[in-house]
């Protein structure tokens, strides 16, 4: 093994109990047996800084790698790794995740961040260290999936590799991660079990919507590990962790529906509840008895990306598939008889042609929410302010940029207040979205979370239900939304936890 080790980092991205860091391990896994490394995870470390300044105070150690997803993991990303190369010039540091792969220009012009993976790291990792360990700054251009300055200064962005057969990747070091921190402080009590795990099955998403961080670096493109993979896995947490839950946080967990079935035959008689992402579209071509058989196996909720149930929008945002609005409805019934919960996120405020036909199209799809709590009280409805992560060339990305849309020049202007909020969708710097638009859609979520409080925080049950119902009945049933301070008090004295931000509440 080198003598120079890598630190890989995974930073704070939550508060509460914290899910087993999938990122940094597939990292892991990809230089385990090969080079040195040790894990520092963020959400579990009191001084996540401290941790890293001492392990790099040894000397032993050439290279600091960070996942980087939009939103709260840049506060510390941003900070330590600009740390780093002030205080340890010589450290190499690698990045990689959404954020990195998208906003890889202003990562490398920074300064401090001297490679991007983009993409999957599984060979990307070990090659770039293999070369550098060696000398061999030529052969960097011949890496796959990577993005770096030459010594000229301009920006090379190698060939993006294809996809993975996903059985054949090395399996995650659990055992190792689990000699920096125990892998049971990983397993939260959820609605769904006491002991959940995250995990990841596949890579990429077959589709290509205008507004998702995903599609540039996939594009359009999933790979999934097989169902007697995935369940080698759970057998594990289930024989070591007595595991009853699953949160599978793969971009579109249901794609193949022969693996998804294959999958519930095997975990059927486990005990073991799970909740995926998926799409409306996809998964309507399930018959009634594959969905039945999901529920029985343990599919408690899905989470599917509605978006709107205006068909020109939809089309607007290149959602693609055949989703329209009257599938959406047909859809979260077919769900409620199949006793799944649908967890359907909209993406409110879409850029369009005028003021008048942006607050048209937002107080269309409010009704149409409305609708839907009509057609399935149990169905879960998260709210997104627009956020532009269009891919570049699709006509929503001109709009946005025709509209005065831009996004930060510089690192450290995305931790900013105002960025972080943007990147957690629940603050907009579009400029067509007038504060009278924002407030309206706010204080909707209010109303209806107030009257639909979400089943994942379980703590909002009994009187405590009952009592936000009462107080904010009027309110839904009439259509008043305005200043709905009496609802928001309630939820502040109970810290009601929106699964859009901080994800189910866990203990």
């Amino acid at each position: 093994m080198s003598q120079n080790k890598t630190i890989i980092f995974n930073p704070r991205s939550a508060n509460g109990k914290h899910r087993i860091p999938n990122s940094i391990l597939q990292v892991g896994a990809s230089i385990h047996g090969k080079y040195s490394y040790v894990f520092v995870d963020g959400n579990l470390e009191n001084d996540p800084w401290e941790t890293i300044r001492n392990y790099l105070k040894t000397g032993e150690f050439k290279y600091f790698g960070s996942t980087v997803m939009p939103g709260p993991q840049l506060r510390q990303a941003i900070p330590f790794t600009k740390k780093i190369k002030e205080d340890f010039p010589g450290i190499v540091t690698v990045w990689g995740g959404y954020f990195a792969s998208n906003q890889y220009k202003v990562a490398l012009h920074s300064g401090y961040v001297d490679y991007i993976i983009n993409g999957p790291g599984d060979t990307t990792f070990p090659q770039l260290i293999h070369a550098l360990e060696n000398g061999r700054d030529e052969q960097l251009e011949t890496i796959k999936n990577l993005i770096f300055k030459n010594k000229k200064g301009d920006i090379i962005k190698t060939a993006v590799e294809a996809l993975l057969d996903q059985d054949t990747l090395p399996r995650f070091p659990y055992d190792y991660l689990n000699s920096f921190y125990p892998v049971r402080n990983y397993l939260a009590k959820t609605f769904m079990g006491s002991k959940t795990l995250s995990y990841h099955s596949s890579m990429g998403c077959p589709f290509s919507c205008s507004f998702c961080a995903v599609v540039p670096i996939f594009n359009a493109k999933w790979k999934g590990m097989s169902a007697a993979r995935i369940y080698e896995d759970v057998k594990y947490f289930k024989e070591n962790f007595n595991i009853d839950a699953i949160e599978f946080h793969d971009n579109n967990f249901f794609t193949s529906k022969k693996r998804v079935l294959e999958f519930s035959h095997l975990i059927m008689d486990d005990n073991i509840s799970y909740w995926g992402e998926g799409r409306i579209d996809t998964i309507n071509m399930y018959s009634d008895d594959d969905l039945k058989l999901m529920r029985k196996a343990g599919c408690k909720m899905i989470f599917l990306g509605a978006e709107t149930g205006n068909d020109a929008v939809l089309k607007q945002m290149n959602k693609g598939g055949t989703q329209s609005g009257q599938m959406i409805k047909d859809f979260v019934l077919r769900m409620k008889n199949a006793d799944i919960i649908p967890e359907l996120s909209f993406v409110l405020g879409m850029p369009a042609k005028t003021e008048k036909e942006v607050y048209d199209q937002i107080l269309w799809d409010i009704n149409f929410i409305k609708e839907i709590k009509t057609i399935n009280p149990d169905a879960e409805i998260i709210i997104y302010l627009f956020s532009p992560v269009p891919t570049e060339g699709s006509d929503l990305y001109k709009q946005i940029l025709d509209a005065g849309f831009s996004f930060p020049e510089t690192l450290e202007e995305w931790i900013s207040p105002s960025w972080e909020n943007f990147d957690l969708r629940k603050n907009p710097l579009t400029p067509w979205l007038k504060p009278y638009m924002i407030d309206t859609i706010k204080n909707f979520e209010t109303v209806l979370n107030g009257y639909y409080p979400t089943v994942s925080d379980f703590r909002i049950r009994g009187y405590k239900k009952q009592l936000l119902q009462v107080v904010s009945g009027f309110r839904y049933k009439t259509n008043f939304y305005h200043y709905p301070y009496e609802i928001k008090a309630l939820h502040k004295i109970w810290k009601y936890r929106q699964p859009e931000i901080e994800g189910f509440y866990s203990e």
